[in-house]
């Protein structure tokens, strides 16, 4: 049988910044948990997964695979969400597949806005963000988001290169935590109610790669940090 949206049953979760989110595709139907939960994953994940297939009615071996947000974002969030998806799809025999989290925002901006440009920017601490340019594809069947740039971790006063001749809506907490200087880029209207990636818009994303088969086993998911340092030499005694 070939996968497509109307007959594809799909969970998507993601814990890569401070929100929690969960989403449950059966064939047209979505079902959909946010929740802003600082610190708290660990303990939200699986219950709010628990919640969506007992009010569907489902099991996790009846579906046809697992999306999770690979990141970036907080390093421990983005490890929770590859670490969670793992083992709920080793139990299940089911495979996985990973969208950025910087994708889903800009998902989510043609979803609410109808946006066709945007530049997503997720707060990355250490006084940098998580930043990349994304272009609506329309001759895609379901307008999918595009990536126009590389995901990059860099500081909120070098962002030039992200200035865009036209109109383009910002999305994600860098916009709010760095907004002096993101304010520099020209064109930009910024988009006060998508702070957070959805699992809704991860499912989105996911449905081609779905249909085309590229869901991968469950060991082989890997999360992308974007940056790989991590300040271990500041804790004490190390």
């Amino acid at each position: 049988m070939t996968l497509t949206k109307a007959n594809s049953k799909l969970l998507a979760l993601d814990t890569s910044t401070e929100a929690c989110s969960v989403a449950l595709q059966l064939g047209s139907e979505i079902l959909t948990l946010d929740e802003v939960c600082p610190q708290q994953h660990s303990k939200r994940i699986l219950p709010m997964v628990q919640q969506l297939l007992s009010e569907a009615g489902v099991g996790l071996a009846q579906l046809d695979g697992i999306v999770f947000g690979r990141g970036p974002g907080s390093f421990t969030g983005v490890r929770i969400g590859v670490g969670v998806t793992q083992g709920l799809a080793f139990g299940a025999d089911i495979p996985v597949y990973g969208v950025s989290t910087l994708a889903a925002m800009a998902q989510a901006a043609a979803r609410l806005h109808s946006a066709t440009h945007v530049i997503a920017a997720i707060d990355a601490r250490m006084a940098e963000v998580y930043i990349a340019r994304f272009a609506l594809n329309d001759t895609l069947s379901n307008a999918l988001m595009q990536a126009q740039s590389e995901e990059v971790a860099i500081k909120p006063d070098a962002l030039s290169a992200f200035s865009l001749s036209g109109p383009v809506m910002g999305v994600g907490t860098g916009w709010q935590t760095y907004a002096r200087q993101l304010s520099a880029l020209q064109h930009v209207s910024i988009a006060n109610d998508i702070l957070y990636p959805s699992a809704q818009d991860m499912l989105t994303l996911a449905l081609p790669a779905l249909a085309s088969g590229a869901f991968i086993a469950a060991e082989h998911a890997e999360p992308v940090y974007v940056r790989d340092e991590v300040t271990w030499q500041k804790l004490p005694g190390k």
